[in-house]
């Protein structure tokens, strides 16, 4: 939970912050690339520090379902073929992170603990 966040953060990071500076990548904006990058950054953090796992993970999996076939899968049904693999993988890691929930070292952890 805690890499795959910070990966999915990274995307964001370098969309919204524009750090890596990644050649290609769209700025903020009104437009579907240009909100993949808060929600990466918003969802990726949350991932990080395991608040709202469940329900983040669920979105995440549901928006890279959703990338995978706007950006990729229009070039081909094959993931190796259409450049679709990472965000593939990721779709599945999120769906894995929803069925397993968040773990020990996780916000939702210590404040079930307290409740």
């Amino acid at each position: 939970r805690i890499m795959s966040g910070l990966l999915f953060l990274q995307h964001g990071t370098a969309k919204v912050l524009g750090f890596p500076v990644v050649e290609g990548v769209p700025p903020p904006g009104l437009s579907l690339p240009g909100l993949s990058g808060p929600l990466e950054l918003l969802f990726g953090a949350l991932l990080v520090v395991g608040l709202f796992t469940r329900p983040v993970a669920f979105l995440s999996a549901g928006f890279c379902a959703v990338g995978y076939w706007i950006a990729h899968g229009s070039s081909g049904f094959y993931p190796i073929l259409n450049g679709g693999e990472l965000i593939a993988l990721y779709c599945f890691v999120f769906l894995y992170i929803f069925a397993a929930g968040p773990g020990p070292w996780s916000l939702d952890a210590a404040l079930r603990k307290r409740a």
